[in-house]
């Protein structure tokens, strides 16, 4: 049965402090020993100090060709780390059920300077990275995917959707590999950002620059021949509300793409794969399954 859907509600920014409400770490992160990760790799160019944790699965066959997934923090575009609650988890669940993860830092709005779209950028080159490194760290690099919360959702979204024609990938480093994923988990992800009518990171309001704003969303990138989508948000979120991913769901469903819609009830804005009394393991790792288990 499809999923039916209200009409989309507009409302404006409570403040970019409040989408910064995610999750850092306190002192220093705690990872599982059941797997393997490797910590402040450089992926950008010399002299960013913006850095990636590669997680791995404790075990891997020599020879073998895994999928892998970039994972994108959140934080409002302002704030957040690769390391975070979330993005351990994440990158935990994935590493231990056969995936390599690559959570990622970008560049961070400081309430006075635009960082777009050199953040959508840092989050594209980390996807060229992987496949251009692929085969010292057992990548497929045929097989990638991402995934990401809040900003990070939208960030997520960004790069799943948007393609050379859109001129929104960066030109160096790696400007000879694609960008190209082949399916993408956004979790109560921004799809309109027009909806909110001063997002710093953007660096002009929305009456300065409608069509920025456009630009920046994913919902304008939507086509038949989208890559799927996972979207999971929760019914008590007060930060970025369920109409957004109602919306991006919708788009996706009127061009042809599945929209795998998953309302999870009284979850607030900021929650992780084991955080709610759903456990979303078993969805999303479905979901991966089913479109990074073989070459497509």
């Amino acid at each position: 049965m499809k999923q039916s859907f209200q009409p989309i509600l507009f409302f404006s920014l409570l403040a970019t402090s409040c989408l910064a409400a995610d999750s850092k770490p306190k002192g220093e992160p705690q990872f599982p020993a059941d797997v393997r990760v490797e910590r402040s790799v450089a992926f950008l160019p010399e002299g960013r100090k913006e850095k990636a944790d590669l997680y791995f699965p404790l075990t891997m066959a020599k020879e073998a060709k895994l999928p892998a997934v970039v994972l994108i923090h959140g934080g409002g575009w302002v704030s957040g780390r690769r390391d975070a609650e979330r993005e351990i988890n994440i990158g935990t669940t994935l590493a231990r059920n056969g995936y390599i993860a690559m959570s990622i830092d970008y560049l961070l709005s400081d309430k006075k300077q635009a960082v777009w779209p050199t953040n959508l950028w840092d989050c594209k080159t980390a996807v060229r990275w992987l496949r251009k490194n692929g085969a010292r760290f057992n990548v497929d690099p045929e097989r990638i995917g991402v995934i990401g919360g809040s900003a990070g959702g939208h960030l997520a979204a960004m790069v799943a959707l948007t393609t050379p024609a859109d001129g929104l990938d960066p030109a160096a480093p790696y400007g000879d590999v694609s960008c190209a994923v082949k399916c993408c988990v956004d979790l109560y992800g921004i799809a309109d950002i027009g909806t909110y009518h001063d997002v710093t990171m953007l660096g002009k309001t929305f009456a300065e620059a409608p069509e920025l704003y456009r630009r920046a969303s994913p919902v304008t990138y939507v086509r038949s021949n989208s890559v799927p989508f996972l979207l999971l948000h929760g019914t008590a979120d007060q930060t970025v509300n369920l109409e957004q991913s109602k919306l991006l769901a919708r788009k996706l469903e009127e061009f042809g793409v599945s929209p795998n819609l998953v309302i999870v009830t009284n979850a607030p804005h900021t929650f992780h794969l084991t955080s709610t009394p759903q456990d979303l393991r078993p969805v999303v790792l479905a979901f991966l399954t089913a479109h990074l288990a073989s070459h497509r």
